[in-house]
This record gives structure tokens, C-alpha cells and sequence, in this order.
């Protein structure tokens, strides 16, 4: 995903100063950003309740997991770099990513009854109590903290991609899915990171919209927003897999 590049694409102070270059009068704000945002997340639990549905009825997942898989990966990178086109593909890739959580939750939910509401919440418990540390000044997006937060990131990648490439050679690093505790440590060291990684977001929203981004970043960040928010949930959903594991 273009969310674990070291220098993150989707959201970085160099985005923001390419795009002021391009400001005119018709300029983001936090408000348009806002229900953007909202609109990608309804048409997340839409294509998610629909591939939830069909899986219930048919059982084919592959085409869920190809298209909403590949085809989510695809259409982030295309938008990292062609962001004036985040208007037009940032609801390809909502609908893409739901069709892909609709039958990873559904999968899930056939194991531990309550589960993908329990993941469904504390995300979203987590996105409100990062977005209010954020407000009130507690956590604030120095050069300092987008360093670490950066290096974390790409460092979580990294290993991902590690763990990826093991796995083709039927090599499978154990606490990386299994519920002991160094797994369920690593979890909670994963989901913090990706809960900061909202900080940043918020601060460059903030930042895009205090220096007249261009209307199109409101889509251009709620992607960037929804990334972050998909990785979250599959993290925490990741970690309740565990602690019910053990």
C-alpha cells in the first residue's frame, strides 16, 4: 500500500506545496474533507455488506479477494501518483476495499461470533480519541513524531513484505499470526502505529486546507484517511484474532 512508503505519498508536506502551486479561489476545506470522507466510508459498508452477502450465499470468495485486493492495491498506487485523479477513483477504491473487508470479516465472523463489530467499534473508538488528542493539543505532528512515526511505518512494512516472501517458501514466522504473547504484543505495537499515522493525517489536512489546496485534495485526503483506516481495522481485527486464539 503507497500508506508504507517511508515519506508517505498520500499525505506529505512536499504534496501540499506542489498542490498550492495549482490553488485557485475553489479551495479544500476541513468541512469538504469531512464528507468526503464520510461518503468513502459509506461506500465501504456498502460493498462490504454486499461481498458479506454473496459469500453467505455462494461461497466464492476469489473474486472478492482479486478484485478488491489487487484492484484496491492498484487504484492507491495509481492515485499516490496521479492525485488529481483522486476524485474520480478514490470510490473505485471504497468499493474495492469493501468488497475485500466485506469477505475477510465474514470469514472471520464464522469463528468468533461478535468479533467484526468488536473490530468495527474499537476502530472507530480509535479514530475519535486520536482525532480529539489531536484537537486538544495533546499529540501534534512535530518533525520529531512524523520521523518516528515514518520510520515505524515503513519499518512495519518491510517486515510485512519479509513475512510475505517466507511465506511462498512455506516459511511462517509464528507470533506474527499466532496468539502468544510476543504476537499479541507486536499487534498492539502495529495498531498504535497505525492509529498515529491518523495524527498525521489530520495535521496535513489541517495544514492543506490553512495554505488553499486545490478542491480535488478534499478527495485526495479522504483516501488518505480511508488507507490509514483499513489498515487499522485489519490490525485491531488482526489482534482480537489473537486474544480469542489464546
Amino acid at each position: 500500500m503507497a500508506l508504507f512508503q517511508p515519506n508517505n505519498p498520500v499525505l506529505n508536506e512536499k504534496t501540499f506545496r506542489e498542490a498550492a502551486l495549482k490553488s485557485t479561489d475553489n479551495s479544500m476545506t476541513v468541512k469538504g474533507t469531512a464528507n468526503k470522507t464520510a461518503f468513502l466510508l459509506a461506500l465501504v459498508i456498502c460493498a462490504a455488506v454486499y461481498s458479506w452477502g454473496v459469500l453467505a450465499r455462494e461461497g466464492n470468495i476469489m473474486p472478492f479477494l482479486l478484485i478488491g485486493g489487487i484492484g484496491g492495491f492498484v487504484l492507491a498506487i495509481i492515485i499516490s501518483f496521479k492525485k488529481e485523479w483522486a476524485p474520480y477513483l478514490s470510490p473505485a477504491y471504497a468499493l474495492a476495499e469493501g468488497l475485500f473487508l466485506g469477505v475477510i470479516s465474514a470469514l472471520v465472523a464464522n469463528f468468533y461470533n461478535g468479533i467484526v463489530m468488536q473490530a468495527v467499534g474499537l476502530t472507530l473508538c480509535t479514530a475519535i480519541a486520536m482525532l480529539v488528542l489531536y484537537k486538544t493539543g495533546v499529540l501534534r505532528a512535530t518533525a520529531k513524531f512524523r520521523a518516528i512515526v515514518y520510520t515505524a511505518t515503513a519499518g512495519i512494512a518491510v517486515f510485512y513484505l519479509i513475512a510475505l516472501v517466507l511465506r511462498l517458501f512455506s516459511i511462517d514466522i509464528p507470533f506474527l499470526h499466532q496468539g502468544g504473547t510476543v504476537g499479541i504484543i507486536f499487534s498492539l505495537v502495529v495498531v498504535a502505529i497505525a492509529a498515529l499515522n491518523l495524527i498525521l493525517n489530520f495535521d496535513m489536512i489541517e495544514q492543506g486546507t490553512a495554505q488553499g489546496m486545490p478542491k480535488y485534495f478534499e478527495w485526495y485526503a479522504a483516501f488518505g484517511l480511508l488507507v490509514v483506516l483499513v489498515w487499522l481495522y485489519l490490525e485491531i481485527l488482526q489482534l482480537l484474532l489473537k486474544l480469542n486464539r489464546r
